[in-house]
């Protein structure tokens, strides 16, 4: 069993808020030519239950709409751009947020021009161990759950950070592939690439985020008399990141990961 223990941190020095430059999640979605694939970072059995769930689910089809829907609200509405203010209120941060972002950031761009072969699970190693040697406390985390009515099981890896006030702010590096969904109509298409490509914030806002766009979701699916899949369920997102969970600090046992010393450390 890895260990499950932190440490405290300090806050960083400000460093001067603003908006995040997404070129390092660009260089992220296009390995392999994949963006789904290649940062689903589940084990092969996940895989099997998820194919499994697909299976099942498409032979339902519609049929089954109304029982998918039972786990959120049945809010309906005309389009999806009231959505958008919603999200654009949720982008704003506080100090020790804005400069995190601005942090991890630098540093998937610094971890892009050094190898052409990371895949995403050394992506998330190799950007905790950074961080931490920048000063913070920082974990890869991994959440397993088990399925529960018609919300399937499953499991999840991200990053968490704990500042020096205790507050906790989760990263997750490939954010907008886990509201990807079927035939989706124009002004979803467009609120989903509103979404941050890389996820960092606190676990209040991302609730925001995943209740906005369940509920897009759920309108851009009915347009084509398709049901909300319960793997798009809100209950099954929110079990990605508040299921129980192993902080993995040391990860020096990781012996797949290789973190470059010339790396700049960040230290603000």
């Amino acid at each position: 069993m890895r260990p499950m223990w932190g440490q405290d941190s300090r806050a960083p020095v400000t460093v001067g808020a603003g908006s995040i430059n997404w070129s390092a999640s660009v260089w992220l979605h296009r390995r392999n030519g994949s963006v789904s694939s290649e940062f689903v970072g589940n084990s092969a059995e996940s895989e099997y239950d998820l194919a499994t769930m697909v299976k099942d689910f498409c032979e339902i089809g519609s049929a089954g709409a109304d029982s998918w829907y039972s786990s959120d609200s049945d809010s309906s509405f005309s389009d999806l751009s009231f959505l958008s203010d919603k999200i654009s209120m949720c982008k704003h941060a506080d100090q020790y947020e804005s400069d995190l972002i601005l942090v991890v950031n630098s540093l998937i761009l610094s971890l892009s021009k050094s190898s052409d072969t990371f895949n995403a699970s050394s992506i998330q190693y190799s950007l905790v161990k950074l961080l931490q040697s920048s000063g913070y406390d920082a974990a890869v985390c991994e959440t397993k759950w088990h399925g529960f009515g018609k919300i399937p099981g499953g499991e999840h890896e991200f990053i968490d950070v704990i500042s020096g006030c205790s507050d906790r702010y989760i990263i997750d590096i490939d954010f907008r592939s886990h509201f990807q969904i079927a035939r989706a109509i124009k002004s979803y298409n467009v609120l989903l690439n509103s979404l941050p490509s890389i996820y960092v914030g606190t676990m209040t806002k991302l609730k925001q985020f995943l209740q906005i766009m369940v509920e897009a979701a759920r309108y851009s699916l009915q347009q084509n008399s398709m049901p909300l899949p319960p793997w798009r369920s809100l209950a099954y997102l929110e079990a990605k990141w508040e299921s129980p969970r192993e902080r993995i600090v040391d990860l020096l046992d990781r012996r797949d990961i290789d973190i470059y010393q010339d790396h700049c450390c960040w230290k603000l």
